[in-house]
């Protein structure tokens, strides 16, 4: 119960000190107004403590419209937030309320309160919304206008992945018996692949500039058709979390002020369609996700958990998948659209972070912190 009051006192004290844009207007049509987050995390609590178990939805009912994701357009979010010491109020109240609900209700009969299932699905929904949060601060930064001279310039390297093998063979990946997973992690399953040798480290600043000094972005032979329309329509030919400064030079961003790019870190704010044409440009491939969770478990993986890691796979069900606790958590994604990303970035909690975590997100995506590795 301390990490949940500690996460309910975070996301207030995100909402407290951020700047009145940043509460109430969004960056992008991906990103929600910060004050959002709070409202709907609030909202989340009082859905499953007190409507599903208790049966009283006075408080949930009248919120659903403004802080349930499905009928709230992201562009409207900002207009219907109260003023900020009022849901900041309103918040500490229900939290502090909430917190001993669920206190009381733990151990209790049922599927949601066995091993404390719900006391960990309401820890992993609240770190996946602040690390939403330290992402929008991190393009607010992004955002301000051009001044930033970086100390140390980046220069382009070419890549030379350090290629770990693993042997053909049949592996178990999926969620871990006895612990908390959500229900995509599952089942467990044995999962038959053929030899494949896989980065140690996650593709580089340094080594993302040689792409694209010699021309990456420019050669259509690179990208798929999916990603040459995206570059038509987007202009891209930078990552998302990169930008030139006064002087010229790129440089990076954290969710404090403007930083120089570690020619050695993993490259940060690229999409599937970036991913994928790199990976083409090395004559290697992106990792399918069963490969880099066998890779993870074996330990050959360094600095997983830097960024957010494009995997190959559209994001789909396991055999014998079951959703659980609600039908639209995962389901509604499994759509031939949504890309899985593993591993955590460093904006992320360590509840995210376990080997068996998939993560989701189009082909087009490229705001959230991703990067990704080499596979042949």
């Amino acid at each position: 119960m301390g990490r949940f009051a500690a996460l309910q006192a975070v996301l207030r004290a995100r909402i407290e000190t951020a700047d009145d844009v940043l509460f109430a207007e969004p960056l992008n049509r991906h990103l929600s107004p910060l004050g959002w987050h709070l409202a709907h995390c609030v909202y989340v609590e009082c859905y499953w403590l007190r409507e599903v178990l208790a049966g009283d939805d006075r408080i949930t009912r009248p919120l659903s419209a403004d802080a349930w994701p499905e009928f709230a357009p992201k562009a409207g979010r900002g207009a219907r937030l109260p003023a900020r010491d009022r849901l900041l109020a309103w918040a500490e109240a229900l939290q502090a309320e909430n917190g001993r609900l669920l206190a009381a209700a733990l151990g209790g009969p049922g599927r949601l309160l066995a091993d404390d299932y719900l006391l960990h699905f309401l820890i992993g929904h609240h770190v996946q919304h602040l690390e939403t949060i330290d992402t929008a601060r991190v393009h607010a930064v992004l955002a301000r206008p051009e001044g930033y001279v970086t100390p140390h310039p980046l220069f382009p390297c070419s890549p030379e992945p350090d290629l770990r093998s693993v042997a053909a063979g049949t592996y178990r990946v999926g969620a871990d018996a006895g612990s908390f997973a959500f229900d995509n992690e599952g089942p467990a399953r044995q999962a038959m692949l053929q030899s494949f040798a896989i980065a140690g480290k996650p593709v580089s600043n340094a080594e993302y500039l040689a792409f694209m000094t010699e021309g990456g972005y420019g050669r259509s032979a690179l990208w798929s058709t999916a990603g040459r329309q995206w570059l038509q329509e987007t202009g891209a030919h930078a990552p998302a979390w990169w930008k030139r400064g006064r002087d010229g030079e790129w440089h990076g961003a954290t969710a404090t002020g403007p930083c120089p790019l570690a020619p050695d870190a993993p490259v940060t704010g690229v999409s599937f369609h970036e991913a994928e044409a790199f990976a083409r440009w090395a004559d290697c491939r992106l990792p399918r996700e069963a490969e880099w969770e066998t890779a993870a478990r074996a330990g050959l993986l360094e600095e997983s958990g830097q960024v957010w890691e494009w995997c190959a796979d559209l994001f789909h069900p396991y055999p014998g998948f079951a959703a659980y606790p609600y039908d639209g958590y995962s389901r509604p994604w499994f759509d031939g659209r949504h890309h899985v990303l593993r591993g955590g970035s460093l904006l992320s909690a360590p509840e995210v972070t376990r080997p068996s975590f998939r993560n989701f997100y189009t082909a087009d995506i490229r705001h959230i912190p991703a990067g990704f590795r080499l596979a042949r």
